[in-house]
């Protein structure tokens, strides 16, 4: 099974997993087939520019936290958190979700 797992506190606390694999565990629990939401069938291209992401680093300074600091909590290396702070990397839709909550920034979250 594909699963990510999104701590928070060292402590976990989202799972994320492929659709069917989803599918296939409301099946077995006996409940209704979910249906895919709007955003979650148009994606944006993974080039495409974020709100904010540019800033990432000026908004982690600003809120004191250390790049490793917010890289663990996030799940990422803290090498990997500098990539995307670079631009060198565009982080999926499940770490742009998790950076928005850390940082209190809206609309990086908003498109699965």
């Amino acid at each position: 099974m594909g699963v990510q797992v999104i701590s928070r506190d060292g402590k976990p606390e989202y799972a994320v997993l492929p659709w069917e694999q989803y599918q296939a565990l409301l099946a077995a629990a006996g409940q209704p087939v979910a249906q895919p939401t709007a955003a979650a069938v148009q994606a944006p291209p993974a080039n495409e520019a974020l709100p904010a992401l540019s800033r990432l680093a000026q908004l982690r300074e600003a809120k004191g936290l250390a790049r490793d600091q917010l890289a663990r909590t996030v799940g990422i290396s803290p090498s990997y958190l500098a990539m995307i702070e670079s631009g060198e990397r565009v982080p999926d839709a499940a770490i742009r979700r998790s950076l928005a909550w850390e940082l209190g920034v809206p609309g990086w979250g908003e498109v699965s």
